[in-house]
């Protein structure tokens, strides 16, 4: 079992900057492979950065590219997407997962292929 706890949303203008952060316990942090996903109102839960085990190969939806950096620290048990230049269009839940196995952008943009989830946290961009 892994327990995740997302923290760190909020309400940002347009061109400002929100680190999410994501607790991890219950399991050894640093044999997961890790993927922040995002929900909008009336759509689908989406992929938007993925990261290995060891921190490497991070992975980005193209609208998020150079804004957005996926991070982790496996020695605080936690992982970070940082969120800057955002946009009234990043408003969503944001979701962190776990992912076991081979990891790559095929497998890690698949929300199917993730077992553990926090259960989100909002992020509001304003005009």
């Amino acid at each position: 079992q892994v327990q995740l706890v997302e923290s760190g949303g909020g309400l940002v203008q347009a061109g400002g900057s929100l680190r999410l952060s994501c607790a991890a316990s219950g399991r050894t942090f640093s044999s997961l492979h890790m993927g922040w996903f995002r929900q909008a109102p009336g759509k689908e839960r989406d992929v938007v950065a993925t990261i290995s085990q060891s921190g490497s190969g991070p992975y980005y939806v193209d609208s998020v590219k150079g804004r957005f950096t996926i991070s982790r620290d496996n020695a605080k048990n936690t992982g970070y997407l940082q969120m800057n230049s955002l946009k009234p269009e990043d408003t969503a839940v944001y979701y962190c997962a776990t992912l076991e196995g081979i990891y790559s952008w095929f497998r890690s943009r698949d929300e199917n292929s993730y077992k553990y989830w926090g259960q989100g946290t909002q992020v509001t961009v304003s005009s």
